[in-house]
């Protein structure tokens, strides 16, 4: 049995609200939380919920659906049904699924939920056969597998990787960095330092060793964070 998609539906146009909402439910899997044309309140129910797939249209009055994919791109994937093609490359720049022009036909609907479900399978065999971070340095890009990353420190407008092997200078904040990492596998412990879980070998007062002996401080915005995940384990 697939795994239930949680989705939301928004479009200025009542019309293509109702269409889409009806094309999703001949879909069993898909579970709309939200349909409607109100941008706010469904940034209210992306913040609230957990939502795996967001059918957008690009022009709506109150945020684009390019503001809307700035907002939340990092956190879900999203189907643009649009009557204007001139917008498929901007759009295409973000987590874009596919790019479906109106009126669509349920066929087309259908097959970019197929098209979700594909892109969910590769995405989830890859990061079971090897999750890695890529990155460029040195005009260079780099592939490093997550489990040789030691920690990442942070230096102004540059990252230090701290990998078993070696150690990789980026251009790159710390807030994108965390984002580019699995989120159950790495942690934010100070404004300079992102640790892995499975390195943390004991946690002292505001300071971590890790596995291989290095001491890093735990920032005091940070210390709720950590402890709450001492709990946990």
């Amino acid at each position: 049995m697939k795994k239930k998609i949680n989705c939301i539906i928004l479009d200025d146009e009542p019309f293509a609200v109702k269409l889409i909402a009806d094309y999703a439910s001949k879909i069993p899997q898909l579970n709309v939380l939200y349909a409607d044309s109100d941008v706010y309140k469904a940034i209210e129910v992306l913040n609230k919920e957990t939502v795996d797939l967001i059918f957008l249209d690009i022009q709506m009055p109150q945020l684009t659906g390019i503001e809307v994919m700035q907002l939340f791109n990092q956190r879900h994937n999203f189907i643009i049904i649009s009557a204007y093609p001139e917008y498929a490359l901007d759009a295409f720049q973000f987590h874009v699924v596919d790019f479906l022009l109106k009126p669509a036909t349920f066929n087309r609907f259908y097959q970019s939920v197929e098209k979700y479900n594909r892109w969910q399978e590769t995405f989830q065999n890859e990061e079971d056969a090897d999750s890695a971070l890529f990155v460029k340095a040195d005009r260079k890009h780099y592939k490093i597998s997550t489990d040789t990353i030691l920690f990442i420190e942070g230096l102004k407008d540059y990252v230090r990787i701290h990998t078993t092997g070696e150690k990789i200078m980026v251009l790159e904040t710390m807030k994108d960095m965390l984002e580019k990492l699995p989120p159950k596998q790495f942690v934010r412990i100070h404004r300079s330092y992102i640790i892995p879980l499975n390195k943390i070998r004991v946690i002292e007062g505001n300071q971590i060793q890790l596995s291989d002996g290095t001491w890093l401080p735990v920032g005091e915005t940070y210390r709720k964070l950590v402890g709450e995940w001492t709990e946990r384990k």
